[in-house]
């Protein structure tokens, strides 16, 4: 019984792909027995696409809901699935891996010898599915980056979804929790620390209810949020989220360790699939060519050849305006970027938009 529930996991897992998919390979039995109990892959197994009651659920397995209710909750709590209440009515939904599963069991920053062994089953799969898949080849860029918006130019128009402030200012409540792109590198080999700072990742609105909910996260002020975003720019961090005009999440990447930099980063032209729709514009009067940009920039997309002379690679620029933080002499401004199409509206058009550029 328990091996075709896990199977069946796998099928499961299949279709609803994300960056990684269900594979029929060791490393997922391995993973998915650490993570669920044979009751809970059913129960995922059960929940169908989007958000339904436990009732819902039920029927589908064939049991009563005082049964499937525990299940349903405990998975939550466990990051297995998400929960979210509309009135007296709880909805659940059955998330990808990535994004989703993964990420839920690293937010909270915990280091106990479960989560060490979590992290090493899942980067076992992870690895052994970039394998099985080879290179990862982005068709339309399902992620962006959000600028630094207080150093675009004035003169430039700032859409609302260019600035974080907006989301900020927009949800209730606000979330943070910890980077976990960051935490499980320390999980597998805790030498491997770049230094920045790890609570920084941001949950709004439904999604920041869920986190705050089962305690991957806590619940912070707007001033808060401005604050940790700021931090986040003097360490140098990029802004990234899903590529659409509403978003529930804001990540603050560093290249050394976030998937959503190190997949762009790992493309031919990563300025092309991933962008915030602007490019550092650069003044040579009030340059002192320290240096400063070329260190900070987090897609070496900055060459000062020769001693001094400032020069930008397009195809690697991802506009996030790290370089303009950076400068301590304000000789770098964002500008609008030529040819950058703006985000899809929502869930919907983005997957649209992906679905026509693999045609």
């Amino acid at each position: 019984m328990a091996e075709k529930v896990y199977r069946e996991l796998c099928e499961t897992l299949a279709k609803r792909r994300g960056r990684y998919p269900g594979k029929d390979i060791p490393e997922f039995y391995a993973l998915v027995e650490e993570l669920f109990t044979p009751e809970e892959a059913a129960a995922y197994n059960a929940i169908p696409k989007g958000f339904h009651p436990a009732d819902v659920i039920a029927k589908v397995l064939g049991k009563e809901v005082k049964e499937v209710t525990p299940i349903l909750e405990g998975m939550a709590d466990k990051g297995l699935c998400t929960a979210g209440s509309m009135g007296e009515i709880t909805f659940y939904g059955a998330p990808t891996f990535v994004p989703g599963i993964f990420e839920f069991q690293f937010m909270r920053g915990t280091k106990t010898e479960r989560d060490k062994k979590i992290a090493r089953l899942i980067h076992a799969y992870k690895a052994a599915v970039d394998v099985d898949q080879g290179p990862v080849t982005i068709t339309f860029p399902t992620t962006r980056v959000i600028p630094v918006d207080e150093k675009i130019q004035n003169d430039n128009v700032i859409h609302t979804y260019h600035q974080v402030a907006t989301y900020i200012e927009k949800y209730h409540p606000l979330a943070v929790s910890t980077c976990f792109c960051r935490h499980e590198a320390k999980l597998l080999d805790e030498t491997d620390d770049c230094g920045n700072p790890d609570d920084v990742c941001m949950q709004f609105g439904i999604g920041a209810q869920f986190v705050i909910d089962r305690k991957m996260g806590r619940q912070i002020t707007k001033e808060e949020a401005f604050a940790i975003l700021k931090k986040s720019e003097e360490a140098g961090l990029v802004h990234a989220s899903i590529n659409r005009q509403e978003i529930d999440f804001l990540c603050n990447c560093c290249a050394c360790h976030s998937m959503i930099l190190k997949t762009a980063l790992a493309q031919p032209k990563p300025g092309v699939i991933l962008n915030s729709g602007f490019q550092p514009e650069h003044n040579p009067e009030l340059c002192t060519s320290c240096g400063a940009c070329v260190d900070r920039c987090p897609a070496k997309a900055i060459i000062m050849a020769d001693g001094d002379e400032w020069d930008l690679n397009l195809d690697r620029c991802i506009g996030c305006g790290v370089c303009a933080t950076g400068c301590a002499f304000e000789a770098i401004a964002l500008i609008e970027r030529v040819g950058v199409l703006p985000p899809p509206a929502d869930q919907k058009a983005l997957l649209e938009a992906v679905k026509a550029s693999q045609a």
